[in-house]
């Protein structure tokens, strides 16, 4: 990695967005670390113009999302075993390709000249000429690109075009059926819209639909929520726009406020969110009850309550205390009416949004969840008041961590019955009595709640 740094500053002048777009892929392949952090990083740059910032992004969210569809075709196009290249050489390969067949604006030969000079400044001469011979050659036979064929394996088909892992292809097919996963995988793959939830206590939904319309932004609604504003073509940043830092708005997907609504509170109501980082169901809570009761914000991570505090005083919310504690062995004093319990999921609903989400992600650790949200569960009985009401929500599409844990609950708290969802939401996102709500049905983030109360 030394070399790659000081050939770095060589080709940098004073910086070059293909190179650095290869550097926080190369990062990502070996690290724990998300994609949106890592960019997020590098986007402080100040020497960065805002087009180039806009490159970056597109490139890093583009080959994220398009991972599975490019190295199918790099692997056909490569003389040798392309999976056992240096990261280096496939997330140069990568980027070139995305380019070639994503941007239309960006001339294909300032594509492939690119990444041939970012790994003949990194790995030498020979090497480049690989990557310029199969770059070059995808280039000249782009309408002749063969995949899986469907009618051999339609799950491999759908998986390889749509760019997701065979195996959550092959989950929700089973779950939604093969006409509506290869919608969800479409819809998926849809550049990502930016959730904004006006707040009624300082603003109306009008007075900044207003002052987007004078700003020139595109934005859509959904009928599911009048206070969401999905933004589609931002022209600068929201969360540095007057309207955000004096608490007008907030970003929050409305799939996710749905569920908050859920949770149905007054303004005398004593709840305890959970797992409440970074804050965006509290605020939503808080909203609801009108500034007035008791919200207790729990979360494990002490560093992420900051964003809470931060977020509610933005919001004018003094009505929001906050906790550093594990949801699951928490014990409190305070005996809450409402506990609102958004558990750590696998995320898969948020796909649109997250595309590395289903490169990170297998079906172990989809299972792993599931103990730790039924400990959750379990805890917020024990903390809830004689007559309280338990609000499960997740923000994740399979079963066993939905409707799975939902059945669990019941069994193993027979005391505990379901509240209709539909008696608080939209019936069109109701089944079964709870929250659903799926991307390619609903156009939102997917997400799944569950309103418990005695029996």
């Amino acid at each position: 990695m030394e070399k790659v740094t000081q050939e770095s500053k060589e080709i940098e002048k004073p910086y070059n967005v293909r190179l650095i777009a290869v550097r926080i892929l190369n990062r990502f392949d070996r690290s724990d670390s998300y994609i949106d952090k890592l960019l997020a990083s590098e986007l402080k740059n100040p020497d960065m113009i805002p087009i180039d910032k806009a490159l970056l992004t597109e490139l890093i969210n583009g080959v994220i999302r398009w991972r599975g569809k490019l190295d199918w075709v790099l692997t056909g196009f490569y003389h040798g075993d392309y999976l056992k290249c240096l990261n280096l050489i496939k997330n140069s390969l990568r980027v070139g390709l995305y380019q070639i067949l994503f941007l239309n604006k960006i001339p294909v030969h300032a594509a492939i000249n690119e990444s041939v000079e970012i790994v003949k400044h990194i790995q030498g001469q020979p090497t480049a000429n690989v990557v310029n011979g199969v770059l070059r050659t995808i280039a000249r036979n782009v309408d002749n690109i063969r995949y899986p064929k469907r009618n051999e394996d339609e799950i491999y088909h759908i998986a390889v075009v749509n760019s997701h892992p065979k195996w959550l292809v092959t989950r929700w097919v089973k779950r939604f059926g093969m006409k509506d996963t290869e919608l969800l995988l479409q819809v998926n793959n849809k550049k990502p819209y930016v959730p904004i939830r006006v707040n009624t206590q300082k603003a109306s939904t009008e007075e900044i639909e207003a002052i987007f319309t004078e700003h020139n932004l595109l934005f859509d609604k959904t009928p599911l929520l009048n206070e969401a504003i999905l933004i589609k073509s931002p022209k600068y940043d929201i969360s540095q726009s007057e309207i955000f830092v004096d608490g007008k708005i907030t970003i929050q997907d409305p799939s996710a406020a749905l569920a908050a609504k859920l949770a149905a509170p007054n303004e005398k109501s004593i709840v305890l969110d959970m797992c409440a980082a970074p804050g965006g169901k509290s605020f939503y809570l808080a909203e609801q009850m009108k500034g007035k009761g008791e919200i207790t914000a729990l979360d494990k991570y002490d560093a992420k309550l900051k964003f809470i505090e931060l977020g509610a005083q933005r919001l004018g919310f003094n009505n929001i205390k906050i906790l550093a504690k594990d949801a699951a062995r928490v014990k409190l004093d305070l005996n809450p009416d409402i506990i609102f319990a958004d558990v750590p999921c696998s995320g898969t609903g948020t796909l649109r949004k997250k595309p590395d989400i289903r490169w990170k992600k297998e079906l172990d650790n989809i299972l792993e969840m599931v103990p730790i949200q039924r400990k959750i569960l379990a805890n917020a009985v024990n903390l809830l008041a004689e007559n309280g009401v338990i609000v499960y929500s997740t923000c994740s599409l399979e079963y066993e961590e939905n409707f799975g844990n939902v059945e669990w609950f019941l069994k193993e708290f027979p005391q505990f019955k379901l509240d209709p969802a539909e008696n608080y939401l939209p019936k069109e996102i109701c089944t079964k009595s709870c929250m659903e709500i799926l991307p390619h049905k609903h156009g939102l983030d997917g997400a799944f709640a569950a309103r418990f109360v005695k029996a």
